[in-house]
Parts: structure tokens; C-alpha cells; sequence
């Protein structure tokens, strides 16, 4: 990304109004919130919620929902994918070499953690409970990469190393929840044959547009053919395969939110990387970090309305499934990411950061247990909206669990003070 100030505020704050509003909204009229969510764009059309007619026929609807969780999200998704891929295989990667193996280690303690705090605290509860909640085991294992980065700002300072670290670890964590999504949340029956179709667009747009142009430039300074693809169809090629592998996933039943994820790497990137949301990224002209600079206003509207359509839920659906998510992520997350993260780097051997004490991971999985944004999403596919407990919808009662991770941020404000950590600027 560019500024990374920037990012989280505008990211942020757009996202916080839409989820304020939501809240506002569906407990003043709740029937006139749902009556938005759920408006109807587009019935029996090509994309949307699929249904079955009396004749066993699959019908679509294309709801406003559809629309902004299933189509557009996947923009959301793809600028995370980029940093995920950027970290990757970049030279100086973030995610390559031993220095990211021990937040690669805590990442893990922060994903197992949450989840056998989360189902164990449910089968303690009972098997009516379990039984309900057991699907949601994913919800608490998020961490909301511009959320956490503004409050570990706040706790550490922009200069303490504490600050790579937790970033790593978050965005390491959101590429294993992109994996949990496409394994363990089908949208609907699974016919991974249409996955062919994303497999063709990727390989397509990848030959078409970025090899061969290369390839037929070798040995020619002025790179004619590159330049011509750049300038003439920029980035129209990828367009055209990200909405022929979007549809590939949403026929193949995983969630169309992933769609665009095996475009991402076939599209011309910089040689080296500079770190996660660095901002000497905005000096780059490759093709990859403009299609990002592009997405930059488009995606703060559309996590406006992911907010708006996802977190309106009444604050008497608090229930038992709310404590499960809060207890997943503001315990299974810091005691996860400490002894995972202590193993790794003192049994293990692979050290810490200069500057970081062993005390700071419990501080990092304080803050990095806010999940919001990809809990709350997680929650939405996780759950049927008529999934019940106690007379009380499950999903709802897991998205306001996601809504009061945001607890974590003070949380993670006094466990800094508690454990003595001396902020650090530039």
C-alpha cells in the first residue's frame, strides 16, 4: 500500500460509520434494515443467491447483499492477496527467509488458540450449544490487519519492532483465513470442475498478456511489445479474466469473494518488495501496484457497505455464541501467539526481533485478537441466517462477538502499560 496512515484511517473509518449505522438502524427498524439487505436488484438472473424452483432448477438472485459480500468484496480480498504474494516471492519479502519464521509460528499458537478455546468453552456449555456454534470455529481466528496495525501504533509506537512483527503475523493470518474460507465454507455444492475456468483465465491473461510481450522483448532495450500491452490495455486483459474466474468459483461453490485471488500473481508486479503497506510503493509503476493505487477509493465505498449490510444486528441477539467469539479472541489469541511464539523463538531457537522482548507477544496477540472485518465475515458464510439457539439467531449473535472484539484495543492499551512496554518512535 502507500501510506499506511492513510490506508487504516480512510479503510478504517468508512468501515466504522457503515457498521455505526447498521447498529443504529437495525435497532430502530429492524424490519426496514433487513427490507435494504436484502433488496432485490435482479431476480432469476446469472449471478446471486442460488435457490432451487419447484422444477429442481437452480434460480439466482442478485440482492444488494450478493452484491457487495459475494461480487465486490472480492476486490477487498485481491489487495490482500497482493501483500500476501508481494511478501512471498518478492525479493526482501516480508513472509520470506527465517526472519518470518517465528511470526509465521505465533500465527499458527493465534489461529489454534482461539479455536479450542472457542469449541471448548462450547462443549462446557453443552451439546445443544455445540452443536449450534460448532461451525463458527473460524470466527475468532481473524485478525483485522488495519485495525490492529492503528491500535499496535498506539501501544508500541511506529518505530518499535513489535510493529513488523504483529503486521506480519496479521497478514500471514488473513492468507490462512482466505484458505479456511475456500475449504471449509463452500457457498454452495461443491463442482470444483469450474475451477477449470479459473484456471484458463489465469494461465490465459498470464501467457497472453505478461509472458509473450516479455518474451518477444528480450534483447530489445525499448520493450515495444510490453509497452504497447501497457499502454493500450493496461489492465483490461486482467478485468476480463478476474470476471471469468470469479464466475469459476461461484459455480464451482467456493465463496466468489476468493474469485480474484488466482489473478493476482499473473499480473506484472515490481521486482522487489517493501514491505507490507510500505509506502515507497506509491513511487512504483508496475502494473500490480497501480491496479491497487486504482482500487484504493473504490474499496473504501465498498467496505462502507460491508459494514452497513453486515453489522446490523440487534443488541438483544447477545447470546452464548457472542462469548464464545470474544472469549476465542481475547484469550485463545494472546496465550496462542505467546507460547507458540516463545517456543519458536527460545526452543526453537529462532530468536525475536532486536528490541522485542518475549512479554511483547502476549501485548501482540492482545491486539492482534480485533477481528472485525474478517470475523464479521466469516461469521455471514459461517452460519444459516436460520440457525438458532435458545430462540436467538446464531449468526447474529456471533457478528456482535465480532463487533465487541473491538475491546481488544483498550484491552491491549492497559496490558502495555501492565507489561512495561516503552514506546518507540521513528
Amino acid at each position: 500500500m502507500y501510506r499506511v496512515w492513510n490506508f487504516v484511517t480512510g479503510y478504517s473509518l468508512l468501515l466504522i460509520i457503515g457498521a455505526i449505522i447498521a447498529l443504529v438502524w437495525a435497532n430502530v427498524d429492524v424490519n426496514s434494515y433487513h427490507a435494504m439487505v436484502d433488496f432485490v436488484i435482479v431476480d432469476d438472473f446469472f449471478i446471486g443467491h442460488p435457490h432451487l424452483d419447484d422444477t429442481g432448477h437452480v434460480h439466482r438472485t442478485l440482492t444488494l447483499h450478493y452484491l457487495f459480500n459475494d461480487l465486490l468484496m472480492a476486490f477487498f480480498f485481491a489487495i490482500a492477496a497482493k501483500e500476501v504474494w508481494e511478501a512471498v516471492i518478492l525479493k526482501n519479502g516480508s513472509l520470506r527467509g527465517k526472519k518470518a519464521a517465528t511470526p509465521l509460528v505465533a500465527t499458527f499458537g493465534g489461529m489454534v488458540g482461539p479455536i479450542l478455546v472457542y469449541l471448548g468453552l462450547a462443549a462446557v456449555l453443552g451439546s445443544d450449544t455445540y452443536d449450534a456454534v460448532k461451525n463458527g470455529w473460524a470466527v475468532p481466528v481473524a485478525t483485522d490487519i488495519a485495525f490492529a496495525y492503528l491500535v499496535g501504533r498506539i501501544v508500541f509506537g511506529a518505530g518499535h519492532p513489535a510493529i513488523r512483527f504483529l503486521l506480519l503475523l496479521a497478514i500471514a493470518d488473513d492468507a490462512a483465513g482466505l484458505v479456511i474460507l475456500a475449504i471449509f465454507y463452500p457457498s454452495s455444492e461443491l463442482a470444483v470442475e469450474w475451477l477449470l475456468l479459473s484456471a484458463f483465465a489465469a494461465l490465459t491473461v498470464f501467457f497472453l498478456a505478461n509472458w509473450l510481450p516479455r518474451k518477444l522483448d528480450r534483447g530489445n532495450e525499448l520493450r515495444a511489445n510490453s509497452t504497447w500491452v501497457r499502454q493500450k490495455l493496461h489492465f483490461w486483459p486482467y478485468l476480463v479474466a478476474a470476471c471469468l474466474s470469479w464466475y469459476g468459483f461461484m459455480m464451482a461453490g467456493i465463496h466468489p469473494a476468493l474469485g480474484l485471488l488466482p489473478i493476482v500473481p499473473t499480473i506484472p508486479h515490481a521486482d522487489r518488495a517493501f514491505g507490507i503497506f510500505a509506502a515507497a510503493e506509491e513511487h512504483l509503476s508496475d502494473l500490480l501496484n497501480d491496479i491497487e493505487h486504482k482500487l484504493k477509493v473504490p474499496v473504501e465505498i465498498i467496505l462502507f457497505f460491508f459494514g452497513l449490510l453486515n453489522a446490523g444486528v440487534e443488541f438483544n441477539a447477545i447470546g452464548e455464541p457472542t462469548w464464545l467469539v470474544l472469549a476465542g479472541l481475547l484469550i485463545g489469541k494472546p496465550l496462542g501467539i505467546l507460547l507458540m511464539g516463545a517456543l519458536a523463538a527460545h526452543v526453537f531457537k529462532l530468536g525475536l526481533p532486536a528490541g522485542m522482548r518475549t512479554i511483547d507477544l502476549f501485548v501482540i496477540g492482545c491486539v492482534a485478537a480485533i477481528g472485525f472485518t474478517v470475523s464479521l465475515f466469516i461469521a455471514s458464510v459461517a452460519f444459516d441466517s436460520s440457525t438458532m439457539l435458545h430462540g436467538a439467531p446464531v449468526q447474529d449473535a456471533a457478528k456482535m462477538g465480532a463487533l465487541f472484539s473491538f475491546a481488544a484495543a483498550g484491552i491491549s492499551i492497559i496490558a502495555g502499560k501492565l507489561c512495561r512496554v516503552q514506546k518507540q518512535s521513528y
